[in-house]
């Protein structure tokens, strides 16, 4: 039996002219990170350079002076291949006297910068093959070879036969090798001992 189009209508209408209630409303969200397999970044010598006790004779008066280079060796181990970048954060910041992409050796007097360390990475070798480092200042937009490692960039790996792009590693070792400059002792009120102060923090990301 076909009901009447009339009837269904005055049906609807009837449901539909129910009472109204009020309500309230509140959010409810769901939240976490979920990573890729974990990776642990580690250093050699516990990620301490120490320069020993200079003189301000073993310093240069008009023109900055280069202590020796020093040399860490970085592993990075990954549950699993995992595209990560490496980065640092300059826990002196504003202090860098010669760069500001490197990093700040602190302040001397409170108004004197002592000078800036940059970092390298070199030799890397992922997953038993050797590799090349690349950086972005982009974001992760473009990469070209380099291997600089601070805070104004993002640093990779990549095949040495290219692409510059980042490739999926579970293993990898490099030499880090730390370049301290301090700036001229003409610059620097020397009365007392003064230490040499930089302190950076290595990030791994996951990209």
């Amino acid at each position: 039996m076909v009901r009447p189009l009339s009837t269904l209508a005055a049906t609807l209408l009837i449901i539909g002219a129910g009472p109204v209630l009020a309500a309230s409303n509140t959010d409810l969200s769901v939240s976490g990170i979920i990573t890729p397999a974990s990776c642990t970044p580690t250093l050699s010598d516990g990620g301490v350079v120490d320069h020993g006790k200079l003189t301000a004779r073993d310093l240069n008066a008009d023109t900055p002076t280069s202590l020796p280079v020093a040399e860490m060796s970085l592993q990075v181990q990954c549950e699993g291949p995992t595209f990560f970048t490496l980065t640092t954060v300059d826990s002196r910041a504003g202090s860098a006297a010669l760069n500001p992409a490197h990093q700040g050796l602190g302040m001397v007097n409170d108004d004197q910068k002592l000078g800036n360390v940059a970092f390298g990475l070199f030799d890397p070798v992922a997953d038993s093959v050797p590799v090349q480092a690349i950086l972005s200042r982009d974001g992760g937009a473009s990469w070209y070879p380099s291997s600089y490692l601070g805070h104004t960039a993002l640093s990779s790996f990549a095949p040495t036969s290219g692409p510059y792009a980042p490739m999926a590693l579970q293993t990898l070792s490099a030499r880090l090798r730390a370049f301290t400059t301090i700036v001229p002792t003409s610059d620097l009120t020397l009365l007392d001992e003064v230490p040499i102060d930089g302190l950076a923090v290595m990030q791994l990301k996951y990209w």
